[in-house]
């Protein structure tokens, strides 16, 4: 549903518009991190969200070429990316499931999605114009359309094997967050290549969601620098719950130990 809301909202909105409104999954990722006991809330974590949410409301706020049913969709994407990446986390840190090596949870998920895709393709997607669309109306567009699909598609596949990756190593919060320097990018590349629409105070906007993730990774590194350089009585380091990004529940009993 992530993905296939993206594709459709575009159809109604700038890939700029889409992106600055994805920009807001780190907000409910943080919200199903709670629910699922992946984060602990305090107060500087809310205050980082609060930062990041008035970066997207600088970036929508007077937008000219504003469509319903595309918000609707991309802010439907923005939840649905949180409530993915958090239930992502759980198989790839626990033990249990025996799906830690990402390549592995890829090999179950991935079909999962394709078949899903497919289906809503075939209710949705208008396949009798398919042959009369300049991408597939001769032999060359043919050809040419399954090259960009392919390297499209290569592209997508590891930049997901890497987010598997960095998520089995930290945390879908900090994977998540930090991934909005991609949505920056990507905001970069619609400007200057679709000619999108780019304001002053969308610039700002974006720079303050930039400023958000910034603290957010100073919040994660001051964590982990006060967590790996404490001390027992005997002089010994202790491994925090902080110097990596796991499960609380599983680390309950260490962070209750003297």
């Amino acid at each position: 549903m992530d993905v296939n809301l993206s594709n459709a909202s575009l159809v109604f909105i700038s890939v700029t518009f889409a992106t600055m409104c994805k920009s807001a999954s780190p907000i409910f990722l943080l919200f199903f991190a709670f629910a699922f006991r992946l984060e602990s809330p305090s107060v500087k974590l809310l205050g980082i969200i609060l930062v990041i949410s008035v970066g997207i409301l600088l970036t929508v706020a007077k937008e000219t070429e504003f469509e319903f049913w595309g918000f609707v969709f991309v802010m439907l994407v923005a939840v649905m990316s949180g409530f993915r990446w958090t239930i992502t986390q759980i198989p790839l840190q626990k033990e249990a499931y025996g799906l830690k090596n990402p390549l592995t949870l890829m090999s179950y998920v991935t079909p999962v999605m394709t078949l899903s895709t497919a289906v809503l393709s075939l209710i949705f997607d208008p396949w009798h114009e398919f042959r009369h669309t300049n991408y597939f109306d001769t032999s060359w567009h043919i050809a040419r359309s399954c090259l960009l699909m392919l390297f499209g598609g290569t592209l997508a596949f590891f930049m997901v094997l890497t987010e598997y990756i960095l998520v089995s190593i930290t945390s879908a919060v900090t994977v998540t967050i930090a991934g909005v320097v991609k949505e920056a990018v990507t905001i970069l590349v619609a400007v200057f290549y679709f000619h999108d629409d780019f304001t002053w105070m969308k610039g700002f906007g974006l720079l303050t969601i930039m400023f958000g993730v910034s603290l957010f990774n100073w919040y994660k590194y001051d964590k982990i620098h006060k967590g790996s350089t404490s001390e027992d009585e005997t002089g010994s380091p202790l491994v925090n719950a902080a110097t990596k990004y796991v499960i609380l529940e599983e680390m309950e009993d260490q962070d209750h130990s003297p």
